[in-house]
């Protein structure tokens, strides 16, 4: 017996309101990760000297090549829902269109796909980012308290 591979969708019938609410709340959130990809440049440049020691340079060059792609990513996000914003006209303008109408709400699910996939990405690359900078501040915390000795 052969069986077919079947995929559920579930599709919700949106309103405008609900498409508009949600594409601020995604430049809400893009934003404020773009606010602490400042941050972290910052945190990066206050532990470069321990960054880059030998043993752990590898490692710690990947997490940083990542949250320069995170940021090249997000900034990328923020022109999407921009314009996925500017288009919602389109929604509420009165004039039945419903080829475009369609076309924008696939483009809503398209652009909930990419966001959710980019901000589980991104909470992960962040726990390895502070991950880091714990366990060199365990290791200067360390070494201080040796020197007292």
């Amino acid at each position: 017996m052969k069986t077919t591979q079947t995929y559920a969708r579930f599709v919700e019938w949106l309103s405008a309101d609900d498409m508009h609410r949600d594409t601020k709340e995604w430049l809400s959130h893009l934003q404020f990760i773009k606010d602490e990809h400042s941050f972290f440049e910052d945190l990066v440049t206050s532990n470069t000297l321990q960054l880059i020691k030998p043993e752990k340079f590898v490692h710690n060059k990947e997490i940083i090549d990542a949250i320069n792609r995170s940021q090249k990513q997000n900034r990328l996000l923020i022109d999407d829902v921009r314009v996925h914003k500017n288009k919602l006209q389109i929604m509420v303008d009165g004039i039945d269109q419903p080829k475009e109408e369609e076309a924008y709400k696939n483009d809503h699910r398209l652009l909930v796909a990419k966001i959710n996939a980019f901000l589980k990405y991104y909470t992960a690359l962040k726990l390895q980012l502070f991950d880091i900078v714990k366990n060199i501040k365990k290791e200067e915390k360390d070494i201080i308290l040796l020197d007292r000795k």
